[in-house]
């Protein structure tokens, strides 16, 4: 996933970069083809706030970010193909959302309504229902509020079955994601019903996924945008408060229209209310409420002095027994039915129908079917299916970002831009206070335009769209050359579906949905063949560490504490939590003082080393000095044995190495030669499988252990080494790619290690012949030595009694066991005496 050119990579950016460099680097290696680009998301807030408080236009201070950031990440050794370098505020980049917008104009998948928006005051925008996090803005934290403002959408909604069917086919996501997905999309079943207003022609028809509930409906919510809610309501001003409650979940408060609705399964008339909590934007706009059996209606019931009716009771096991056909006859219902209008909450579960009708006493799941075939026959209403997904509002009211190709014209009403004048260009006569929304509405050169149609004076659309957009595509951009066309359908077809993408779980509902919704649009006006952008996900886990609070200068970075104590007040420091780093509690690492002291390497090393992709990596110096002496050893090994390598024009080859053969490497180079192949086999299967590169490190560690204590005692055995330091710096080199060249280049290797073939194993050399027998005295190890791997287990027990220092440790003593672990470790149990 490209970032946001902030100024500065961090250490989220590191290891993310790094598995995708890995990756990229050991695919290459193995033979494929492989494209590993990047870019900038770099439409967004921070630069209007950059011009705002440093008088920086958002281009100058976006580019100098993305020069900055880039000579970092080409620090840090990240192969990228720099030649698809895509930046998303660049006019040839944004000319393509514009287009697309235009596209979905066509196809009435943008379109443009009066609405409810989620309003960040802070930001002076409009924030998509993915964007608001807790009810406060996902990127100042401030809350947000309701506003009803014009705003343009696309159409979302029109692809929630293709989008939630889709998720069976995510085979190569982690569950959790594809599950935010499937909850995001909220695939509901039920039953839409009509309620007829009493004395009037009018009804409100109310969506319900649980018709087991109808008898119980006394009263109807309506929402305050409704269609008849300014029709049944006398007092607009008491309306209005409602609406400025609107979209409240939290909100108890409700209007009295003063009408009544007739229940349809009961003719019961219940009072009709007009309450903030029902969304327009979901179902119908109005709600059955069955208080007894939903605890918004009950607290909503309560505060308003509504009755509660009771109309499923749990199944008690008793009565379970006395089922027939689904339906249970027992009187004592009825009095449970009484106890339970004294409730203190609704009883949501599911249990037996009572007071409803003909459905009483069957079980709520068949009264479900039953009551909705009921429905369906009766003419009073039809079975559907809802999506709780919204349409995206893409609407914001600020400069810096994609303008949206619309102009209103008086004769004309909406007009959109003709595809030959794209892109609206971005105005550069702004000027950024900070106050009054977008700084576009006082760019009169901008706003002014003449009407495509009629050629009339006209005026652009001031609102820009969400950054999301940008994101929604750029993977299929990365497709072509920065010299080609964005949409070249061969290369497309050629280079998609991405097959690895690496990011955050936070993108798991904004990001992702979004993609995905953008490739089936374009598959459906033909720019490519594809439903799903991505064919596998690795979300990595958050780089974290322990936060430092000085009591008077309060939060600090590391390098602003000295022996425990604040560099400004000398006072000592609290050490809090491990938690993400974040600047806004200095717990950060600036990756260019990393490099500076350890070198890209040992940044990228440690950063891959420290815990498995996927979980949470807690920092340590204690681990950053590791990696460093890991790397600074194995230099030491290569410079110790260059001359004799260089010159050695021995070259191992894998049919020497046979027990069977008559001239076979010493048993000790056969070790070390066994240890290689072992080695390239585990770090191979690591990587392969679900990138589990901190156990590859580790395999490279031990091999370098081995390594380093081999002293060759013939020209097979500088070959064994030489063979063994070769295959270290190749299975090293996609995770520490400059150290491993230099070494590579040092013993007299040519081309470029990176041109070079990923390592195979011999599986006959990687099968152990000898392994390590431990041998315990009481749970306490005594002895370790190699024996013949398969051993039967009495000639285990024998060489475990039999071995010198065992003899010795169990003299005079009674054996009450022998225990043999998996021909391994032997335990010996002995009496006290």
């Amino acid at each position: 996933m490209f970032p946001y050119p902030s100024g500065k990579i961090h250490m989220g950016h590191v290891r993310n970069y790094a598995i995708g460099d890995v990756i990229a680097r050991y695919k290459r290696m193995r033979g494929f083809k492989v494209l590993h680009p990047m870019g900038w998301d770099a439409f967004g807030l921070p630069a209007e706030n950059a011009a705002i408080k440093q008088g920086v236009p958002p281009a100058k201070w976006t580019y100098e970010n993305i020069d900055y950031m880039k000579k970092q990440l080409n620090r840090m050794g990240f192969s990228y193909d720099w030649d698809r370098e895509a930046t998303t505020c660049s006019p040839e980049y944004y000319k393509w959302n514009q287009w697309f917008f235009l596209k979905m104009f066509e196809n009435e998948l943008a379109y443009k309504k009066s609405a409810f928006v989620n309003w960040c005051a802070s930001c002076m925008t409009v924030l998509a229902n993915e964007q608001v996090i807790d009810g406060k803005c996902w990127r100042c934290d401030t809350e947000v509020i309701q506003k009803e403002l014009d705003q343009w959408f696309f159409r979302i909604t029109h692809y929630a079955k293709d989008l939630l069917d889709g998720c069976d086919t995510l085979t190569g996501w982690p569950e959790n994601v594809v599950a935010m997905q499937r909850n995001w999309i909220g695939k509901s079943e039920g039953v839409e019903i009509d309620f007829a207003v009493d004395n009037t022609n009018d009804k409100i028809r109310i969506f319900t996924t649980r018709p087991d509930t109808l008898w119980g409906t006394t009263f109807i919510c309506l929402a305050p945008r409704h269609p008849l809610s300014e029709k049944l309501i006398v007092n607009n001003h008491r309306l209005d408060s409602v609406k400025a409650r609107y979209g409240d979940v939290e909100s108890k408060e409700g209007l009295f229209t003063g009408k009544y609705a007739i229940n349809p399964m009961n003719k019961e008339k219940i009072p009709i209310y007009i309450a903030s909590f029902v969304l327009m934007e979901y179902g119908t706009g109005a709600i059955m409420s069955v208080p007894a059996h939903n605890q918004r209606d009950f607290d909503f019931a309560r505060e308003h002095d509504l009755p509660v009716k009771t109309v499923i009771v749990p199944e008690e096991q008793s009565a379970v027994s006395s089922r027939q056909s689904g339906k249970i006859q027992d009187s004592r219902f009825k009095i449970q039915s009484r106890e339970i209008q004294n409730q203190e909450s609704a009883f949501g579960g599911e249990g037996i129908l009572v007071n409803s009708g003909q459905f009483s006493g069957l079980r709520s799941d068949i009264a479900r079917t039953e009551i909705s075939r009921f429905i369906e026959e009766s003419g009073i209403g039809r079975r559907v299916v809802n999506y709780k997904i919204r349409d995206w509002g893409i609407s914001r009211q600020r400069y810096w970002g994609t303008p949206i190709p619309i102009i209103y014209c008086k004769n004309c009403d909406i007009v959109p831009v003709n595809e030959k004048d794209l892109p609206v260009l971005l105005p550069e006569d702004v000027k950024f206070t900070g106050k009054g929304g977008s700084p576009l509405l006082d760019s009169q050169d901008f706003i002014n335009a003449r009407c495509p149609k009629c050629g009339g004076e006209a005026k652009r659309e001031t609102d820009t769209m969400d950054t999301f957009v940008d994101s929604s595509w750029y993977f299929i951009r990365f497709c072509s050359r920065k010299d080609e066309n964005a949409l070249n359908k061969g290369n497309i077809s050629y280079l998609m579906p991405v097959d690895q993408y690496v990011g955050g779980v936070e993108h798991a509902v904004l990001h992702l949905l979004y993609s995905r919704f953008f490739t089936r649009v374009l598959r459906d006006i033909g720019i490519t063949d594809l439903g799903e952008p991505f064919l596998n996900l690795l979300t990595q886990g958050m780089v974290c560490k322990e936060t430092l609070k000085c009591p008077e200068h309060s939060w600090l970075f590391p390098e602003e504490v000295k022996d425990n104590r604040c560099e400004h007040c000398g006072r000592e420091v609290i050490k809090g939590r491990v938690e993400k780093m974040s600047k806004s509690r200095r717990n950060v690492i600036d990756p260019d003082h990393l490099i500076v002291k350890y070198g890209a390497d040992t940044s990228r090393l440690f950063s891959l080393f420290a815990a498995p992709p996927e979980k949470d990596l807690e920092w340590s110096d204690k681990g950053v000095e590791g990696a460093y002496r890991f790397l600074h050893r194995l230099w030491g090994i290569v410079y110790k044995n260059r001359d004799k390598l260089q010159v050695t024009s021995y070259k191992l080859k894998n049919k020497e190495f046979s027990e069977q053969n008559s001239s076979p490497v010493t048993r000790h180079s056969s070790r070390l030669l066994r240890k290689t192949h072992q080695t390239i086999k585990r770090v191979t299967t690591d990587i392969e499988k679900e990138y589990h590169f901190n156990t590859a490190i580790a395999a490279l560690m031990e091999l370098v252990n081995e390594i380093s204590a081999f002293q060759p005692e013939d020209d097979k055995g500088l070959g064994v080494l030489k063979n063994a330091i070769e295959t270290t710096l190749l299975l090293l080199s996609p995770f520490s790619p400059h150290i491993s060249e230099e070494l590579w280049e040092a013993i007299g290797n040519y081309p470029s290690i990176s041109e070079n073939k990923w390592p195979e194993w011999d599986e006959e050399i990687a099968r152990e012949v000898e392994v390590e027998l431990v041998i315990q005295i009481n749970g306490k190890v005594r002895s370790k030595f190699m024996i013949p791997q398969g051993l039967e287990e009495e000639n285990i027990k024998e060489k475990a009694l039999n071995a010198p220092k065992i003899r010795s440790s169990i003299e005079g003593k009674t054996i009450k066991k022998v225990l043999v672990v998996k021909g391994r470790l032997v335990n010996i149990v002995t009496s006290n005496e």
